[in-house]
């Protein structure tokens, strides 16, 4: 595992979490993110929640809120904080993760502030199986990513569907012909909609979400997607090698 101390910090990172109704859930991702030395500043977009997401983010001085009263989706809501981004590099974190710690953040920064790759993208312990077998999430919420690549298409991105912005960055990445490294964050989780939601509201929502992928591309589509984001890592032969683990 790489230290902190080890890394090029005065580069810094924005990190950016968009939260929507994430109020039982984000206290412990900000309590992790706020106080680490190579994010220079934790961006909450609070995407229209109706519970008291923008409450618990005030607790924390350090991260800076954007608010608005209109749910919008997550696509919106990644413009809007790309937008307000500082630094060069960004890092994107969900706000439902449970299990985050500082090494998770420091492992996830580390191999493209060491110049090793050009994106990266974690790898949870509760990533479909299918991910996790091929190791590589194809939609995980968790990059390190230049902000350019994201910036220069601000438009395009707040006309995506709700839950359209990964799949965006696929493409981006795979036009750009980036490398990418894959972090294995075990004993991380996400929050499962059925979770958040109980069981039936849980799966429409999940079905909603589905159904956005399909907007911005078609199965084939994601499926061509995720085996070009494979060859571009490196010695992506023996894939798991490279993989960052901690």
């Amino acid at each position: 595992m790489t230290s902190s101390s080890a890394l090029h910090s005065s580069a810094g990172i924005s990190c950016i979490i968009c939260a929507f109704n994430e109020a039982p859930r984000i206290a412990a991702v900000l309590a992790v993110a706020s106080v680490h030395p190579l994010l220079h500043e934790v961006i909450v977009v609070d995407d229209g929640s109706t519970d008291n997401t923008a409450e618990i983010v005030k607790r924390f001085p350090s991260v800076k809120l954007i608010s608005y009263p209109t749910n919008l989706g997550k696509s919106f809501a990644m413009a809007t904080g790309v937008a307000a981004a500082q630094s060069d590099l960004l890092m994107l974190l969900d706000a439902d993760l449970k299990g985050l710690t500082v090494e998770h953040i420091t492992a996830l920064a580390a191999p493209v502030l060491s110049g090793e790759v050009d994106i990266s993208l974690s790898l949870r312990q509760n990533s479909l199986l299918i991910f996790r077998a091929i190791g590589l999430d194809f939609v995980s919420g968790e990059r390190v990513i230049r902000k350019e690549i994201l910036s220069e298409a601000l438009k395009e991105i707040r006309g995506l569907p709700r839950f359209g912005i990964e799949v965006f960055m696929n493409s981006q990445i795979i036009a750009r012909q980036l490398s990418i490294g894959v972090t294995y964050w075990p004993g991380v989780t996400q929050s499962r909609k059925t979770e958040k939601l109980g069981y039936w509201k849980g799966i429409r929502a999940e079905w909603r979400m589905i159904a956005d992928l399909m907007k911005v591309a078609y199965p084939l589509v994601l499926i061509s997607q995720t085996y070009h984001l494979l060859l571009l890592r490196p010695n992506h032969a023996g894939a798991a090698a490279s993989a960052v683990r901690i």
